[in-house]
């Protein structure tokens, strides 16, 4: 059984930054992507970024694109998300999420196992 356990999340100014770490433990399948996802209340849950263990292609939604980058430590099974120049309308619960594939998507009903999330505030 896969388990991922987010990490790194707090306070934060509008403007500032913070890096969310993915600890991934289990069995993993061959080949598979990581999601990084958020749900702010009374929204339905969206797709951020994702990174394919294949071949290490990211992709990202056009909201965070440009503010935000995903990477992978594939020694110590960890993924990040880098969120700079942060907003009052980051405020969520992110979460990171497997899917058993080598390609990247971004809706959440394409991913099977999820982390339990960590609470990001942009506030001043």
């Amino acid at each position: 059984q896969l388990q991922l356990v987010e990490s790194g999340g707090g306070l934060v100014q509008p403007g500032g930054s913070l890096r969310l770490s993915c600890a991934i433990s289990g069995f993993t399948p061959g080949y598979y992507a990581i999601g990084w996802f958020r749900q702010a209340p009374g929204k339905e849950r969206e797709g951020l970024s994702c990174i394919t263990t294949s071949d290490g292609e990211s992709y990202y939604t056009d909201s965070v694109k440009g503010r935000f980058t995903t990477s992978r430590d594939n020694a110590n099974n960890t993924v990040y998300l880098h969120m700079n120049r942060l907003k009052p309308e980051d405020t969520a619960v992110y979460y990171c999420a497997v899917r058993p594939n080598y390609v990247c998507r971004l809706w959440a009903y394409e991913y099977t196992y999820w982390g339990q999330g960590t609470q990001v505030t942009v506030s001043s």
